[in-house]
């Protein structure tokens, strides 16, 4: 029998990388964050507001994502895009992610390993 719990932080950890490249990848395209929440949510990643906007707050910090406050709006939203080195970043981090997936292929029942 399976511990659930320790299933589930071993998934949170393999998870923790991915909503960044994930992150990245989604803000191509402007959003404010708890639309990111329901875009992610939508394409499968798990993720949740406590853990998105520190995420962004970092990601911003490191120069990968800008935000911009529109205030157009009845309610004022923090709006974040990927900068040019942030969707840099995703790519090599994309060739990473590949290799890393055809690496593990070798090791699943009826691979090579």
């Amino acid at each position: 029998m399976v511990d659930q719990e320790l299933l589930g932080t071993l998934r949170q950890e393999l998870r923790r990388g991915s909503v960044v490249l994930v992150c990245l990848l989604a803000l191509r395209d402007p959003n404010y964050g708890y639309a990111l929440v329901g875009i992610l949510e939508s394409a499968g990643v798990e993720t949740d507001a406590n853990t998105l906007y520190p995420l962004l707050r970092r990601l911003e910090r490191q120069g990968l994502v800008s935000s911009e406050w529109i205030t157009d709006d009845p309610r004022p939203r923090k709006y974040y895009r990927t900068t040019d080195t942030g969707i840099e970043i995703a790519r090599l981090l994309l060739d990473d992610w590949s290799a890393i997936s055809k690496s593990i292929e070798q090791f699943k029942p009826g691979g090579r390993g």
